[in-house]
């Protein structure tokens, strides 16, 4: 798309998020129009939408923002192509998809902003998205889904879980990619998750897993596995995995769960010979949120270029961790735990302007820390982190 276009669409995206409806509305009003053009697809989706609302907004925002920049947007298009096989979407399904994502934008823009040139703006984005989508799914040769067993479910704390799945046929990701999983007890409930060690022959995965509150899928994965449920997992996305120039150091920030895809990457990175300097900061709220400093401080003390700063929000852990004391106390290879907030301390440290910068965490963790790492002088080009959804 040339640039006149591409800010028509993002002018009108960001007018009609701002509308007091709302980007929810839009996709509210999308699948609406889709299902009563199409509606053998509502068996597709799970009775509940709000996640898929939700991922829908956060997908065509993230697209809109990168509608100028090819090279990171058409290989997240042909991703999505690929993971969207697991629905049963074909190529046939597409024009239907794309005209009802039309309808409801311009439904729900003002009057005086949808012009005629707006309109085939809009439709020269909708044909690269699933055009690029069409030929990402088609040209792949990797299955739909792949089906695993759980072989292993270890509870880590109330609310998390380290689960490990052994695959009918081995998958090839990239370190630091991310798949959606469906379980039996949540049908056409698809939740992202990120491998926390790179693939292997065996194709065995690990998945580390925080219950949300509120969520549908994730307290059934972390409260109710069970060793031998069938699980299907869908084509990886993301690009994490990719670094622009792997002779630039990096600077990797995790919370929570989100270590998982930055660990992988460790992890694959100790296998080679030599290595950019890694500086990984890891962070919860809780000490007792500090689950993987175990392994952690194992490839900080094993690998020289690799250093790792632990940060809290409070020293103390929570009422109901069965351990009063701190779960990993005098670990070698680690620096001194930090205590504050994470984006806050990182940044405290300088602008960072000679690293590749990875954030992985929270939609909210995420972009507080991004914004505090570019208010400290990090160029915002040189930091990156998967789609918010």
């Amino acid at each position: 798309m040339d640039s006149r276009a591409a800010a028509l669409v993002r002018t009108t995206f960001k007018a009609v998020a701002a509308e007091e409806a709302g980007p929810e509305e839009v996709a509210g009003s999308f699948f609406a129009i889709l299902f009563s053009a199409q509606p053998q697809l509502r068996e597709f989706f799970p009775a509940s939408l709000d996640t898929q609302r939700e991922r829908l907004v956060s997908a065509l925002a993230h697209v809109v923002d990168r509608l100028e920049e090819p090279d990171e947007l058409l290989p997240f298009l042909a991703q999505l192509g690929r993971d969207h096989r697991k629905f049963g979407i074909a190529p046939e399904h597409y024009p239907a998809v794309g005209k009802s994502l039309i309808t409801a934008v311009r439904a729900h823009a003002r009057t005086e902003l949808w012009t005629e040139e707006v309109e085939h703006a809009w439709q020269e984005c909708i044909t690269l998205i699933t055009r690029t989508m069409i030929v990402g799914a088609q040209d792949c040769g990797t299955p739909a889904v792949w089906t695993g067993t759980v072989v292993e479910h270890h509870r880590v704390l109330d609310d998390l879980a380290v689960v490990r799945v052994r695959l009918d046929q081995p998958m090839r990701y990239a370190a630091g990619q991310y798949l959606s999983v469906q379980v039996p007890s949540r049908l056409r409930m698809w939740r992202y998750l990120s491998p926390a060690g790179p693939s292997n022959a065996e194709g065995e995965i690990e998945f580390h897993v925080r219950a949300r509150t509120g969520g549908w899928v994730s307290p059934a994965l972390v409260g109710h596995t069970a060793v031998g449920d069938q699980w299907l997992l869908s084509a990886p996305m993301g690009g994490l995995g990719i670094p622009r120039n792997t002779r630039r150091k990096l600077l990797m920030i995790g919370y929570g769960t989100g270590i998982a895809p930055l660990r992988a990457q460790l992890v694959a990175m100790a296998r080679r010979r030599s290595n950019p300097r890694v500086h990984l900061f890891v962070g919860g709220h809780h000490p007792c949120d500090l689950y993987d400093l175990v392994t952690l401080s194992e490839l900080a003390a094993a690998n020289k270029w690799l250093t790792v700063t632990p940060i809290v929000e409070s020293e103390e852990n929570p009422w109901w961790y069965f351990d009063s004391g701190d779960p990993t106390p005098d670990l070698p290879g680690l620096d001194p735990r930090r205590t504050g907030q994470i984006g806050a301390v990182v940044a405290g440290y300088g602008p960072w302007a000679d690293r590749d910068v990875q954030i992985s965490g929270s939609p909210s963790m995420v972009q507080t820390t991004k914004f505090r790492l570019m208010a400290a002088g990090t160029p915002a080009v040189n930091i990156r982190h998967d789609p918010l959804f």
